[in-house]
Parts: structure tokens; C-alpha cells; sequence
């Protein structure tokens, strides 16, 4: 085996995470309620390992999204979004769609990675998860390439790495530019989001806390 194939071998994504391949998800909705309440956006950022085994930003992908018939909406909700679900110009897809397009390119960034399936990575992740699997039933997706109910949690991993679990607070303590004015958007929220997850765990390499296993 070349020292190049040995190298690059050492830093592989999937093995990183036990074969799973860690996906930013942020959702806006329209409440709390996961069964009931309208998802707005979803945003997906992908995550990747460069040689050294350090985890950047790769790309983030965002859907405007259709309240499904039916959905409740807060007004304290959109308030606090400043969304606008019947404007014109969002070009705003449904559910389903929404989530069949995200899970392709998260099927496919699987392939490539040479893992074996997906793991939501989330600000209070078990929120967006919920959103996320509550949708799917709707839906009736057959093919979800997430864990069913395992999250990797930025608002726990930050407050155990900074001492800060609001993703404003946790961002400025790890040196991440934050724009307030900016966030509540699912793509703004998801890049920031992912931006702290790389900086934990490459915090976490660089300090001895992980090697690779050859077993």
C-alpha cells in the first residue's frame, strides 16, 4: 500500500462517526408541535473531512416549504421568523417534495462517503428531528436515510465545550461570526449551526481526544 493510499485511508468521514455521515438540519415552522404545526424552511449543510481529518463547511441546501393542508401556524411564530408562508416570490415547494429532494442529496453525499447511513446534527436537535420524522409519516416517504431517533446535539456539545447552549452565544464563544439580523433563516441557522459542530469536533481532534481505529 502507497504512504498516499495509507494517508488518505486515516481520514475518512465514516469512520469518524461509526459509518454514519453527520447532516446539519435547520427547520422554521410554524410552532412547537411537530404532528401539527406547518414546517416553513429546511435547510441542509454538508459536512466534510479534508486530509489532515478536520471537518469544513461543504455546502448547504435550502427549500422553502408549503404548509401542509391543514397546518397550524402561530402568528408568535412567523413573528419571530419574519416569514411570510403566502408570499409570491418564495417559491415555496411542498412537503414532500422538499424532503424528497434532501434526502437524495443526502443518499447520495452517503454513497460518496462510503458510509452507511445518515445522522441529524441539530441546534436541540430532537426539535428538527421530530419536525423532520413527523413529516415523513405524513408524507408517507419510505426512505428516510436518518436515524430514526439518534441526534448529534450542538446545543449539548456547546455546553459542554464553551459553557453556552444558545447558538448565538455558543458561536461567539468558538470565534464564529454571528448576525443576529440574519438569523431565524434555516440556511443562516444551518451554516452557523454546522460551522460550530466542525469547530467542536476538530476541537476535540486537535487536543489528542481522537485517532483513528485500525480495527
Amino acid at each position: 500500500m502507497s504512504e498516499t493510499t495509507s494517508y488518505d485511508s486515516e481520514h475518512r468521514i465514516c469512520d469518524r462517526f461509526r459509518g454514519f455521515l453527520p447532516v446539519v438540519v435547520d427547520l422554521e415552522t410554524g410552532g412547537f408541535m411537530a404532528s401539527t404545526d406547518a414546517i416553513l424552511e429546511i435547510a441542509a449543510t454538508i459536512v466534510r473531512m479534508d486530509e489532515d481529518g478536520l471537518l469544513a463547511v461543504h455546502r448547504t441546501y435550502n427549500f422553502q416549504v408549503k404548509p401542509f393542508e391543514g397546518a397550524n401556524i402561530e402568528q408568535a411564530a412567523l413573528d419571530f421568523t419574519g416569514i411570510d408562508p403566502w408570499h409570491p416570490f418564495r417559491e415555496a415547494v411542498s412537503e414532500e417534495d422538499a424532503l424528497t429532494d434532501m434526502f437524495r442529496i443526502v443518499r447520495k453525499e452517503i454513497r460518496d462517503q462510503g458510509c452507511n447511513r445518515a445522522i441529524l446534527v441539530g441546534h436541540n436537535a430532537h426539535f428538527d428531528g421530530g419536525f423532520i420524522n413527523a413529516a415523513v409519516e405524513r408524507c408517507g416517504i419510505k426512505r428516510n436515510p436518518f436515524h430514526p431517533f439518534s441526534f448529534f446535539d450542538t446545543a449539548t456539545l456547546s455546553g459542554l465545550a464553551y459553557g453556552q447552549t444558545v447558538l448565538a452565544r455558543a458561536c461567539s464563544a468558538a470565534g464564529i461570526a454571528f448576525d443576529n439580523d440574519e438569523a431565524h433563516s434555516a440556511a443562516y441557522d444551518a451554516e452557523r449551526t454546522a460551522e460550530l459542530f466542525c469547530e467542536i469536533v476538530n476541537r476535540w481532534k486537535e487536543s489528542g481526544g481522537w485517532l483513528p481505529s485500525f480495527e
